[in-house]
């Protein structure tokens, strides 16, 4: 049996990306678990008590941040990275609160992923932005920060912003913008 660093598992509702990784991650010698769910990825976790996981933020019933607290208690020692197509402040601080060692925005390769999960601390050189962020990117982080206050309760959400539930579901179903 391979020891637990050697062990990846993948929560991503995403086959085709997880299927991608997986391969990418397997050819690196890697043992690779995959889970599409918060089920499946305790399962897999329970049995087989992998060292490394990447977590998707947004899984289609579920969100990564209520998920990471019970992987954790499952698996203490395990390191696990916050993987997003839908980044924001909010979400990468309280993914950094409960326990993740990283959080990355997709797309994001095997090699960043590699580098995020091994990281032990903060980088002093990290780029700092020389523009401010756009007035749509800090709706959305504003919209984020609302919704996680409100545990990803869209209605009550939409009701602390002042608009209409369906609005609000549109610009959640929207890519934020870079800047």
């Amino acid at each position: 049996m391979q020891d637990a660093d050697s062990r990846l598992l993948i929560i991503d509702d995403d086959e085709m990306f997880c299927h991608v990784l997986s391969r990418a991650m397997a050819r690196r010698g890697y043992e690779v678990l995959v889970a599409h769910d918060a089920e499946q990825a305790l399962a897999q976790a329970r049995r087989h008590r992998p060292g490394l996981a990447t977590l998707d933020l947004k899984l289609e019933h579920s969100s990564g941040l209520k998920l990471l607290p019970e992987l954790l208690a499952a698996l203490p020692d395990c390191r696990v990275v916050v993987l997003t197509g839908y980044s924001s402040i909010a979400t990468a601080v309280e993914a950094i609160k409960l326990g993740a060692v990283n959080y990355l925005c997709k797309p994001a390769d095997a090699e960043e992923i590699l580098i995020a999960l091994g990281r032990e601390k903060g980088d002093p050189d990290a780029e700092v932005a020389d523009n401010p962020p756009s007035i749509n990117r800090i709706a959305w982080e504003h919209i984020q920060k609302v919704l996680q206050e409100h545990d990803g309760n869209i209605s009550a959400t939409a009701r602390a912003l002042g608009m209409h539930r369906r609005t609000l579901q549109r610009k959640l179903q929207k890519r934020p913008v870079r800047h």
